[in-house]
Formats: C-alpha cells, sequence, structure tokens
C-alpha cells in the first residue's frame, strides 16, 4: 500500500536564481542549462520530528493577473507535513508573496487541532471573490497516521493572507481520508455560478471516491456523496464547464486506469464513472516516489484535457511519456495519443505532469504547457539525475514543442526521504497568468543539504523549496512535433494494490 502524504510550507524571502536560457533546438539532445528560476518560500520550522528545509507537492490556480500556489512545508517520512506554505502574485507573477497557512498543525501552535497536513489544492470562487486552498488534516496516534479531516483555508483579499480552517468533512468510524482536491463554478452562465465542490477518497474504504459542495464560498459544505456507481478512485481533479457541468478525472484505486465521472446539478448527485484510459506506468529508478495521477485542465469551450506519465509507446515499457486525452463532455474520450516531448526510444523518462490551459483559447488555436520532471536517461540506476522541463502546444495539442530544461540536474539524495522513497511530491501544477498567454509552472527544486549530502539524515539540513521561472512560459510555435502516436486498445499495466495519497 502505498503512503503517499504531502506537506506544504512558508516563504519567507524571494531568491533569484539567473542561468542561462537554452532552448532545445534538436528532438534528439537535452539542454542542461536552465531557465531563471525563483524560490517562492523557505521551510522555517525547527521541530525534529520532519525534515526542513523541505517543501513538496505544490498546486497552483490563476485568475485575472493573481497566481496562488500551496505546497507541503517540512515533510514527515512516513506522510503529511509540518504546514502548508503559499506564495501569492497579484501581477502576472512579476513579484511573489509568501506565508503559511494558519490554524492547522500543532507544530505551529500546541493549540491548534491536527498533528500534520498534506495534499494542498488551490481554487477561486468568482462569485464570492474567495480563494481557497483545501487539504487533508492528519492526526498520528501510536505510529498510525490518519486522515483526519478535509479542511479549507480561505482568503477574502486576493491570497494575501488566510482565515483559520473550515472542516469540510470529518472522519468518523473507521474513515481515513485521502487525496483532496477542490475547484469552484466560476462561470456567470452557469445555474450553478459560485458552488464549489471538493472531492476526496476514503482509503479506509477501498478508497470509496466522495464529493462535497459549498454554496457561500466554502464557507458551510454539505454531506458528503458518492458516485452513483459507488466508485473507488485516487487522485481525482474536478473541472467545471461554463454551462455547469462538473467533470472529474481521477484514477481507480489501483492505479491502472484513468476514470471520470460528471454532476449536471449543481453537485446534487453524481453520475458513474467512465473508463478514460488504462494505465501502463513504468517505476522510476533511483527509488524515487512518482506514479500516474493524472493533470487535468479545460479550455474555454469546456474541452477537457487530461494527462498522465505512461510507457506504453516505449518498448519495454523501459520508460515513460506524458501521454493525453480529452472530452468534451466526460462521458466519450478521445484515444490516448502520445505528447513528442522527446522522440520514442530515447530513454528519456517523463514523470508527474503539471498541465497549464490557457482558459482564453479553444480548440486548435488552444495553449497548452506542460511541465514535468524527467530523467534523461531511464535506467540511471543509482546515478539518476533529476530534471524539471516542459512541452508546449499552440494548436490544442496536435503538436508540441521538444523538451526544454527548466531546472537540474538535482541529485536524488538531496530530496526529502520518504517511506514511499524520495519525494519532490504526487503532482506539479502550473498556470496562465491573466491575459499575458504566458504560463508559470511551480515545481521542487533541491541543492546539496548542509551538514551532509542526504536530506532526512540526522544533522543534516535540507535545501529543497517551491521554485518558478522568473518570467513564465509562453506557447511557442518554434520546434513543434505533430503527436507521433495513438493509442487505443488496452494496456496491461504494473501497479497493483489499493493506494493512499498523502
Amino acid at each position: 500500500m502505498l503512503a503517499l502524504f504531502r506537506f506544504k510550507q512558508h516563504i519567507r524571502f524571494i531568491v533569484a536564481l539567473s542561468v542561462s536560457v537554452v532552448f532545445l533546438i534538436a528532438s534528439t539532445r537535452l539542454a542542461f542549462a536552465a531557465l531563471s528560476t525563483v524560490q517562492l518560500s523557505t521551510d522555517p520550522y525547527t521541530n525534529t520530528t520532519s525534515q526542513h528545509q523541505t517543501e513538496v507537492e505544490p498546486d497552483t490556480f490563476a485568475s485575472g493577473s493573481t497566481i496562488v500556489s500551496a505546497f507541503q512545508v517540512g515533510r514527515f517520512t512516513d506522510g503529511g507535513s509540518s504546514n502548508i506554505g503559499f506564495a501569492t502574485s497579484i501581477n502576472n507573477g512579476g513579484t511573489w508573496t509568501d506565508g503559511f497557512l494558519p490554524g492547522i498543525t500543532k507544530i505551529v501552535n500546541p493549540a491548534n487541532p491536527y498533528d500534520r497536513v498534506s495534499d494542498p489544492s488551490v481554487a477561486f470562487d468568482a462569485r464570492h471573490n474567495i480563494w481557497l486552498v483545501s487539504s487533508l488534516a492528519i492526526t498520528t496516534s501510536g505510529g498510525t497516521v490518519l486522515g483526519a479531516a478535509v479542511i479549507v483555508n480561505r482568503s477574502t483579499d486576493g491570497g494575501l493572507t488566510w482565515g483559520n480552517p473550515i472542516v469540510v468533512h470529518a472522519a468518523s468510524g473507521s474513515q481515513n481520508l485521502d487525496k483532496d482536491w477542490i475547484v469552484c463554478d466560476s462561470s456567470a452562465s452557469s445555474a450553478f455560478f459560485g458552488n464549489c465542490y471538493t472531492e476526496w477518497d476514503d482509503n479506509g474504504s477501498g478508497n470509496l471516491i466522495h464529493m462535497s459542495t459549498s454554496t457561500d464560498g466554502g464557507l458551510t459544505w454539505g454531506s458528503q456523496k458518492n458516485t452513483a456507481n459507488s466508485a473507488t478512485g485516487l487522485g481525482g481533479q474536478p473541472l467545471v464547464q461554463s454551462n455547469g457541468t462538473v467533470i472529474v478525472p481521477i484514477n481507480n484505486a489501483n492505479e491502472t486506469a484513468v476514470l471520470a465521472f460528471t454532476s449536471t446539478n449543481g453537485g446534487t448527485s453524481w453520475g458513474s464513472t467512465v473508463t478514460v484510459a488504462t494505465v501502463r506506468h513504468h517505476t522510476e529508478a533511483g527509488s524515487l516516489r512518482a506514479d500516474a495521477l493524472p493533470t487535468a485542465e479545460i479550455d474555454r469551450a469546456g474541452k477537457v484535457y487530461v494527462i498522465w506519465s505512461d510507457c506504453r509507446f516505449e518498448s519495454g515499457c523501459r520508460a515513460n511519456d506524458v501521454v493525453m486525452s480529452t472530452s468534451t463532455n466526460g462521458t466519450t474520450w478521445t484515444a490516448v495519443t502520445r505528447i513528442p516531448a522527446n522522440p520514442v526510444g530515447s530513454g528519456v523518462d517523463h514523470f508527474i505532469p503539471g498541465l497549464a490551459v490557457d482558459r482564453g483559447t479553444s480548440g486548435s488555436t488552444a495553449h497548452l504547457v506542460v511541465a514535468f520532471y524527467y530523467y534523461p536517461v531511464s535506467n540511471c540506476g543509482s546515478s539518476c539525475q533529476l530534471n524539471v522541463g516542459f512541452s508546449s502546444s499552440v494548436n490544442g495539442g496536435t503538436s508540441w514543442t521538444t523538451t526544454t530544461n527548466i531546472t537540474g540536474p538535482i541529485t536524488l539524495s538531496w530530496l526529502a526521504n520518504t517511506t514511499q522513497g524520495r519525494m519532490v511530491g504526487d503532482y506539479i501544477s502550473t498556470s496562465f497568468a491573466g491575459t499575458t498567454g504566458t504560463a508559470f509552472p511551480v515545481f521542487v527544486g533541491a541543492s546539496v543539504p548542509t551538514g551532509g549530502t542526504s536530506c532526512g539524515s540526522t544533522g543534516v539540513t535540507c535545501h529543497e523549496a517551491a521554485f518558478t521561472t522568473a518570467s513564465g512560459q509562453a506557447s511557442v510555435k518554434s520546434n513543434p512535433v505533430t503527436n507521433d502516436a495513438v493509442f487505443a486498445t488496452a494496456a496491461v499495466t504494473i501497479a497493483s494494490g489499493p493506494l493512499t495519497a498523502r
């Protein structure tokens, strides 16, 4: 059973790392010079029970000129973090304000109710002008790490300050909550304008999927609801079309398939799941914690794009590509296509993608940027070097640029150590800023620890934090490569067993 817990922390200063910009011109080569990056936050905590300084698993959301990111801070080996950090830009990524969410963990204040926290997800409610960060509150007892509640912190001033958490759902009986995600209906034309929807699963019931709805900007939440077929799953990312239809792409509980389900009545009820595609995932070398959770976004016309890492196009499943399926209604999905960030057989291993779609664009002119981690050599054994890269499309995913390196290489021993391997997070995120046509990926970077070479070792101070690029990434037309494969038949999976994604 995988225990994928996420933690995020505080940003007290901004460090700009200026390095040369190198774009990949040939699809058979990788450039290891990086783009200019900005460190968004630094873990300020000193409790000896978790690893410092570590920040992992960022999410982002953008509305207008505001971008909000949230992430785990002070990662525990066996799940969760000391707190959730945030970084907010109100000027299209020009400058950032950082901080930490209040009222969650006893590490920050003994009067707070929870021991740890994980799984942050960001949303904006345009009707009530409220920013929200959903997260998973965790309690521990006798060595047991329990998903105790799904909570939301609210901001009424554009994501610059935050209130104490509000409980969406508290675990009871044998419930063990996991992997929450939040979205709000911000379309004024929708009959459900201002509804916010939170998804999570109950690992205590085989990862049974639950949804809850708020109609008042996250102040109160309705009772948990199941899908019509009481489906199980993990890692859902709900999206809302302009007509109010909610579409939730999600993995099944074993990560052997991507599913989706919908609601057309404002969350009063939820339909049965349909299969988007089977999943075939290559296990990354170097004992890195990385799975095939989906990343999903929506364009102006309501077309949903779902992307995940998958090895079906590579001989012998030797490396992961980034693959995609799309839908206009959440019930029928296109055959899986391969994003040709690198050629088939190149040996480059891509994983943990974070997709952005410019919501001012749609259809054949939709602008997409996908950021991801990658190994230049998949079969790297104990010498793996982690990099962050991106690929972009200006025609709705028909063609893509080859990989551009953002940062790296990163030595794996610099990363937080967990019971599931070295950790940057189970997901990353990318969002387009306002009308600039520029996307800002938020990802995890790291440098050599102080006092040793291995993060998590006694007496060692880690240096792992949330970063973005200094000027964002535009969808560009240069160096396009057309999707070079389509896979419509079932793929054998190598994943097994129900998951816990904390």
